[in-house]
């Protein structure tokens, strides 16, 4: 037997013995599906009248605007005659012309087989037309009012984005060359990542290597104490890194959707440690990941229960009559809500505040948007009085849909069809670190303050007594993200404009609803634009601004530092619970 016969029944043994594992691999994945547990199909899309809609439109548009639409199907039919004519050509001579225009670069059809090979080129081209027809269709839809457009073209885009050829293993070139060249042991590994998905991860992709991160040991790792703890959070006191401090404490209240330490990932991007070190004494609330016996939490308890009684305990430890303040994303909004209640209160104790990319005006909440229909706020409302909650996995996933084609299918690409684990990446870990929300608090928040922008229309009570943006009177400093997809920036804009402060402050970063917040001076990597004009249209605010390359951190340094009194000794805890980060952020209940 020679040399290459050998090397071929090994190939062949190795070929045999994946087979049978995929089928053994195939016959759990069987069963954990068959155990999954079901939840309100609601949760997985749009409802009926988004497709009802759609359909009617495109009918009034054959009927009021023939001619358009017919221009769009012959423009289509040409296109797709032209594209088959020129790959049966290449099929003939087996080889393709470079193309005359490469368009946009899409990193899906980075292998260069899909320009050279006729059969993925001519699915490459065929898929590309079928998107730009069904896109345009859409768009032209004018009878839509424009919240319904903008559902019909997101969800579209969804169907468009999940039949892309990249996410079939048959018109995948990467998948199948790596099959190849590893005798099908790229598909048992990816077979046995989407099996463990499945039986452990509700069938979510796993989009970080959980292995390779642990909280408070290479995460989160700025060292503090915890200082108070309530069955709502734990509340941690950072350790001074100089000598003497601002006299004015910061209070810092991170959203309970994701955990805190998104701020304090590791040293050389720690918004935290850097403020320490700015000589700022800082303080942290940690948020309990509420299970079911939450259920009855409501967004009045976060506020007394949570920002009033941590207001309180950071002046009692301190000393001090006033506080400065920072809210991220929902805790944005809430301390909004909060100090629109002291105002009537008059109550003073907050020196200034700082928004980041937080809205309170929901008349134009971007991309969100299109999860705040009845539709799914109905689905939302039935699953979460069910389970007691809404679960981390729902709120992953929905944030997932908004960027659909990098944390769903292309991770799943790599993990199911390439066999790859999942990378080490401190982001991805803690974008699947996720919380749950009590059910009361989140139709609160969805049904009072998104549906009905209750704040930004004065109707959103706090304590039984309606608030209104125009209550928040404590100087503000508000930071929101260019390409933020949660938190649209405009959003954000319009409901810092309509607050009472005399003394604003508005930042837009470049980047996004993470990478804009998390953006360390030392990296040099995302600029930010600030214009000293009054806040009047969101757009001409930004042509007006000045451009600054850089991190805004020591920008608003400067300016909380001019709210933040003397130079005083550094402080030493009060007393101290236990270490930071504490335990809440490691799954304890109070």
């Amino acid at each position: 037997m020679t040399i290459e016969d050998h090397e071929n029944t090994a190939k062949l043994a190795r070929l045999t013995d994946n087979i049978a594992k995929v089928e053994e691999l195939s016959a759990r994945l069987i069963k954990a599906l068959a155990v999954k547990k079901a939840h309100d199909k609601a949760l997985d899309g749009p409802g009926q009248d988004v497709y009802v809609k759609a359909a009617a439109a495109y009918m009034a548009e054959m009927m009021q605007n023939p001619a358009k639409v017919i221009e769009h199907q012959i423009g289509y039919w040409g296109k797709t005659l032209t594209h088959y004519v020129a790959a049966q050509q290449a099929l003939a001579k087996g080889e393709l012309p470079p193309p005359a225009d490469k368009g946009p670069s899409d990193k899906r059809f980075a292998n260069p087989l899909w320009d050279s090979n006729p059969a993925f080129n001519f699915i490459k081209q065929q898929y590309l037309l079928n998107a730009e027809a069904v896109q345009n269709a859409v768009g032209d839809m004018e009878t839509l009012e424009d919240t319904d457009r903008k559902r019909v073209a997101f969800f579209t885009k969804q169907i468009v984005d999940m039949f892309a050829p990249t996410n079939f293993l048959g018109t995948n070139p990467d998948a199948l060359e790596k099959a190849v060249a590893t005798d099908g042991l790229s598909l048992v590994q990816g077979l046995e990542n989407l099996v463990r998905d499945v039986e452990s991860n509700n069938a979510g992709v796993t989009l970080a290597d959980q292995a390779a991160f642990q909280v408070g040991v290479n995460l989160a790792t700025t060292p503090g104490s915890v200082v108070f703890r309530t069955r709502m959070f734990e509340l941690i006191q950072y350790t001074a890194s100089t000598d003497t401090v601002y006299q004015v404490p910061l209070l810092i209240f991170p959203p309970w959707i994701n955990k805190f330490y998104v701020l304090d990932m590791k040293p050389a991007n720690s918004l935290i440690k850097w403020v320490v070190d700015q000589g700022f004494t800082v303080f942290v609330v940690s948020w309990v990941n509420p299970d079911a016996s939450y259920s009855d939490v409501t967004l009045d308890d976060y506020i007394r229960d949570g920002f009033l009684t941590a207001m309180a305990e950071v002046r009692r430890q301190t000393g001090e009559a006033q506080i400065n303040t920072v809210g991220y994303c929902i805790a944005g909004t809430t301390l909004g809500l909060t100090l629109a209640h002291l105002h009537r209160a008059k109550d003073s104790s907050v020196k200034s505040a700082t928004f980041l990319t937080a809205l309170t005006d929901f008349s134009d909440p971007g991309e969100v948007g299109v999860f705040l229909g009845n539709d799914f706020v109905d689905g939302i409302e039935r699953q979460a009085q069910a389970d007691g909650l809404l679960s981390k996995e729902f709120m992953s996933r929905t944030f997932s849909f908004l960027r659909s084609n990098d944390l769903i299918y292309q991770p799943a690409i790599k993990s199911y069809m390439l066999g790859e684990a999942p990378p080490a990446f401190d982001l991805l870990y803690w974008n699947g670190d996720g919380t749950n929300l009590p059910a009361r608090m989140a139709l609160d928040y969805l049904r009072g303050l998104c549906q009905d922008d209750g704040f930004a229309q004065g109707i959103f009570p706090v304590f039984g007594h309606k608030v209104r943006l125009s209550d928040i009177q404590v100087p503000l400093c508000a930071v929101a993200c260019e390409t933020d997809h949660i938190a649209h920036w405009k959003g954000s804009f319009n409901g810092i404009r309509a607050m009472g402060a005399k003394d604003k402050t508005f930042i837009l970063s470049q980047s996004g609803h993470i990478a804009g917040i998390v953006n360390p001076p030392s990296k040099g990597k995302y600029g930010h634009y600030v214009n000293a004009a009054p806040m009047g249209d969101a757009l001409e605010w930004l042509a007006g601004a000045e451009f600054t390359q850089g991190s805004w951190w020591p920008r608003w340094g400067a300016w909380l530092a001019e709210r933040s009194g003397k130079q005083i000794k550094a402080r030493q805890p009060q007393q101290v619970l236990g270490a930071a980060p504490g335990t809440y952020v490691l799954g304890a209940m109070a």
